[in-house]
């Protein structure tokens, strides 16, 4: 009889391991990538014969499934307990959905002191979301999902039915025990794309915190916690680096590094783990909706391979485990898909992550893939002087022309439809920056042509209010988008002449890319010469770790950067640091800039007066 059971209720198990997004490939048009549910549930199947027969460990009363009634004494679902063992995140809210995510574990395998459920046995979670945080009333969605140790026992699933730009409260609990749950989670969905400007967000400014690179062995996550704590962030967007695939030395304050240089897998799993113990990381996934990019393959990734890794001989021989880069960025993909809140790519277009959330008519936030998708050769350090020579050839493309391409047309529909401002996120410093002769040939800097092309776009189609969001380069800069070394349309001193503004941020963690460690009053010298000498540059900044909060309203968007005094142990002391204006149709930043005074850093309004 229980194994009819069983047999009758396959379509169904199916259907629950279907509903946990994470089964399924990370390639929305390549599902050879998924776990085939179908024969996951054969396991499970097979195991129920077993528990059948001769159970040595496990009874039977350890693995009842839960398919829509109680079947306590049937042998499919673990239930010797459950710990989510990284609280919940969510993330890619649309205005009637968003992504909820937890990891919820057998606790036999949480604490390594009892014996582990057999491979085939899966964990149910059920989830519900609730329009308060006393979470009374009937859930306006629910449901189930079933997970695995196929998925590192990540669960993702899609809350649906949501009133939009609403806030909500959501929690996971174990299927066969509701009273273990996981912690409360707080989310939000995007107002309606038609939602005029002046009504979204309740009418209140819609407030992005940004971030990059943040390095567990660099320092503790407490630009995550401060954000969270001390500002009024709706949306936490993060531009690459989440993770680094390195070791490095963080013992001596208490970070050292699980593991070994990524390739596999279970590398990738167990790094993504370990970073978000991190309590403000935890913090930050759990009180609000994350839009991430960048698949965290390692150091300056690009189409064919990274600094140390690539499909050759030599590039196969970085790990012991003898990983080749395609194995290492399929790895990769993978551990992030499962990790983070993110909806499917588009994965016909390999790698695809670039996509847009229209936040109604009040602004576009424009999501660029500029590391992982059909990027050309980039600097990977013993190929500097032949990238360089190459850098300002036209057919070089730092997303592939089909992005490009779509990214153009998403400005221009961005305009079409009336939306105030384009916000674009993207992983690395457009603006182009001389550092006493030298150029970042990993950024903007090294795909010249292509800089081109974005300056052009919006130029002849003429476009307002473009902002662009940087990452990756370990320091502040601030400038106003013009076409490089171009003072006959652009004055630097007025903006006049001036496409948009870049507000590019710091490190989370990560050293700074003008010296590790170094402190305020030295980074302010190489500021000095940087704002001299780089048109465009109003502000540099090069020792303070942090973020930087957008405040965006019809009228006007405020970049606010926020400065962390001490990352050597977990606290939220810090200040902020500047503040700069942006008023609607301008294109540049308001005079003076940042009101002519910052807390740290060099204007360039203080260098050339």
């Amino acid at each position: 009889m229980l194994l009819l059971l069983a047999l009758c209720s396959v379509a169904y198990a199916t259907k629950l391991l279907d509903r946990n997004l994470v089964y399924r490939s990370p390639f929305h048009d390549l599902p050879e990538f998924s776990r085939d549910t179908g024969e996951i549930h054969a396991r499970h199947v097979g195991h129920a014969k077993r528990q059948m027969g001769d159970a040595t460990v496990f009874t039977d009363e350890h693995y009842p499934t839960f398919y829509g009634a109680d079947f306590s004494n049937s042998p499919f679902v673990w239930t010797g307990g459950l710990t989510f063992t990284h609280s919940v995140a969510s993330g890619d809210p649309f205005d009637d959905s968003v992504l909820l995510w937890t990891r919820a574990v057998p606790t036999s395998v949480a604490d390594s002191t009892t014996p582990v459920p057999d491979q085939s046995v899966p964990v149910c979670v059920s989830f519900k979301v609730f329009t308060s945080s006393a979470l009374s009333g009937h859930p306006v969605s629910s449901g189930e999902a079933f997970t695995s140790y196929d998925v590192d026992f990540t669960v993702k699933v899609e809350a649906t039915g949501l009133k939009p730009d609403t806030k909500y409260w959501y929690f996971f609990a174990d299927c066969t025990n509701s009273s273990s749950t996981s912690p409360t989670g707080v989310t939000r969905t995007l107002s309606s794309p038609d939602t005029p400007a002046n009504k979204v967000n309740g009418g209140k400014n819609l407030s992005i915190a940004v971030f990059s690179c943040s390095q567990y062995q660099a320092g503790y996550f407490n630009a995550y916690g401060f954000a969270a704590h001390n500002t009024t962030a709706d949306l936490f967007v993060h531009l690459g680096d989440y993770i680094y695939e390195s070791l490095g030395n963080g013992a001596k304050i208490g970070r050292a590094v699980l593991g070994r240089e990524l390739a596999t897998i279970f590398d990738y799993r167990q790094r993504l783990a370990q970073y978000r113990t991190d309590a403000s990381l935890q913090f930050a996934h759990q009180n609000a909706p994350w839009i991430t990019d960048d698949h965290e393959v390692a150091d300056n990734s690009w189409k064919a391979g990274t600094a140390d890794s690539n499909d050759t001989s030599t590039g196969c021989s970085f790990s012991p485990s003898k990983a080749c880069f395609t194995d290492r960025k399929l790895a990769a993909v993978r551990a992030y898909h499962e990790w983070m809140p993110i909806r499917q790519v588009d994965a016909d277009d390999k790698l695809r992550i670039w996509r847009n959330f229209q936040i109604g008519k009040l602004l576009d936030l424009t999501m660029l893939d500029t590391r992982q998708y059909d990027r050309d050769l980039t600097d990977v350090y013993y190929n500097t002087e032949f990238v360089n020579t190459i850098s300002s050839f036209a057919n070089r493309s730092l997303m592939g022309f089909p992005q490009e391409k779509w990214f153009f047309d998403a400005l221009s529909e961005s305009k079409e439809r009336g939306a105030v401002w384009r916000i674009v996120g993207q992983q690395i410093v457009f603006t182009q920056l001389n550092e006493s002769g030298v150029y970042d040939l990993d950024a903007w800097d090294g795909y010249r042509a292509a800089r081109m092309r974005v300056l052009d776009h919006i130029q002849q189609n003429k476009i307002d209010n473009t902002v662009i969001l940087s990452g990756d380069s370990h320091a502040n800069w601030v400038s106003d988008l013009a076409h490089p070394n171009d003072t006959t349309n652009y004055d630097p001193v007025t903006g006049k002449g001036g496409l948009g503004v870049e507000f590019a941020g710091t490190a989370v963690t990560s050293g700074s890319s003008f010296g590790t460690g170094i402190t305020p009053d030295a980074a302010d010298v190489i500021s000095q010469g940087l704002v001299a000498a780089n048109t465009d540059l109003q502000w540099s900044e090069g020792s303070y770790r942090g973020f930087f909060l957008l405040n965006v309203s019809p009228s006007t968007l405020t970049a606010t950067y926020y400065a962390m005094n001490n990352i050597s142990n977990p606290n939220l002391d810090g200040f902020a640091s500047a503040q700069f204006v942006v008023q609607s149709g301008a294109n540049k930043l308001s005079r003076p800039v940042a009101g002519g005074s910052v807390k740290a850093g060099v204007l360039k309004s203080t260098v050339t007066s």
